[in-house]
Parts: C-alpha cells; sequence; structure tokens
C-alpha cells in the first residue's frame, strides 16, 4: 500500500493558519509530497527503501527537503497538514471545485499551464491544487478573493469549470476522479464526450436498465 498526495504551499499554509497544523520541513517548497508506504513482505524493508529513495532524490537535486516519521505521533502530524488543506477550505470562503485526472506524467505540465491559464482569467481567484499524485487525481479548486462576495464569486462558476475543464480535455484527462459525474458534471460531460462515448454509455445502461428505473437522466441525459 502506497500514499502520493501532492501538496502545495498555499495548501499548507492554510492548513497551518487555520488548524495550528506544523510544517516540520525548513525549507517552505513551491510543492511537497506526503509518502506513505507499508507492505506485508517480511523480507522487504519499506523504510530502508524510502530512506535510500529519499537519499538519492536530494543527492540527484530533485528535491530540496525532506524528513521521515519516526513515529506513529510525527506520522499523525504529517497527515494533519493534508487533511488541514482539506478542512481549511471552507473557513476561507466560497470555492468551485473540480475533482479531475490528468496522465500521471502530464500532472507538472497541466499544473503549470491550468494555474496561468486561470489566473489570466480570473487574476484575483485563489488558486488550490492538490491530490493523490500517483493517479493523476487532482483536487483543483479555486477559492474566492479576499474580500469579495462569495455570491458574486460563485455566479462565475460555470465559466470557471468551462476553462479548467476545457484544460483538462486538452491533456487527455477527465474531468471527473474519484466522486464520479452524478449531476453536477452531466452537462459537461455531454459536451466533453465524444457522441460514440455517449451512444456507448447509453447502450450499456440500456443493458443494465432496461426499464429505465435507476435514476433516469441523472448522469446521462434520458
Amino acid at each position: 500500500m502506497i500514499s502520493f498526495e501532492l501538496l502545495p504551499r498555499f495548501g499548507l499554509e492554510l492548513a497551518q493558519r487555520h488548524f495550528q497544523a506544523r510544517n516540520p520541513l525548513e525549507l517552505a517548497a513551491d510543492w511537497s509530497l506526503l509518502i506513505e508506504a507499508a507492505t506485508p513482505a517480511v523480507d522487504f524493508d519499506v523504510t530502508l527503501a524510502l530512506e535510500r529513495a529519499l537519499g538519492e532524490a536530494l543527492e540527484a537535486g530533485l528535491i530540496s527537503d525532506g524528513l521521515m516519521a519516526e513515529s506513529e505521533a510525527q506520522r499523525s502530524e504529517l497527515w494533519r497538514l493534508r487533511e488541514g488543506i482539506v478542512n481549511a477550505q471552507p473557513r476561507e470562503g466560497a470555492s468551485i471545485k473540480h475533482d479531475i485526472a490528468v496522465p500521471v506524467a502530464s500532472v507538472p505540465a497541466f499544473a503549470a499551464e491550468a494555474s496561468a491559464t486561470l489566473a489570466a482569467a480570473f487574476p484575483d481567484a485563489r488558486l488550490l491544487c492538490f491530490g493523490h499524485l500517483g493517479d493523476g487525481n487532482l483536487h483543483f479548486n479555486v477559492l474566492q478573493p479576499r474580500d469579495t462576495d462569495p455570491d458574486a464569486f460563485l455566479v462565475q462558476t460555470v465559466a470557471i469549470n468551462r476553462l479548467v475543464h476545457n484544460m483538462v480535455d486538452a491533456y487527455r484527462g477527465s474531468i471527473s476522479a474519484e466522486h464520479g459525474i452524478g449531476q453536477l458534471r452531466r452537462d459537461e460531460l455531454q459536451r466533453l464526450k465524444l457522441p460514440i462515448a455517449l451512444k456507448l454509455m447509453h447502450q450499456v445502461k440500456t443493458a443494465i436498465d432496461p426499464d429505465g428505473r435507476f435514476n433516469p437522466g441523472k448522469v446521462l441525459r434520458s
């Protein structure tokens, strides 16, 4: 089992501000990774493997700083940072959230390009991009500008959704990863999916639910 979490500097600042979570790293990098690994194999030392990987990355200049938890308390402290990023968002006001995925190898390029595109179109909005780097699943959330009326910000939801989803589509990604399409992304699914893909989805739905009893019109238009 392995967790591979991408944590932005802005997100860590929010966790520290609202939940007094402590960042034990000495250097404030733009991006950090939280990695937790475990294995049932008795002949493999996962701690030693991680120590070697961390040392090699430091020597190669791939990372600027790093540490390993040496107790359950230290482990909990690190995860408090990750959880604080999620829980701090409501305290910062309204947000427009995106649960998206792109190919893992494309995450750095997508994050850079999508961030620049968003900043150019909505310069006062605050981007919070974090997520499960191991499978390319990112929470690409846009927080309201400071000292702005939440309702005035949320009026831009459709425009911001389209901008983000268009970028995801350009990277051959998915506009919905772990949370599904539901009703919230139904119209965007119709807009971005190829007609043949939608046809196949309808055929699968019909084969499983020929009478149309299961949530009609919720994910696919009737």
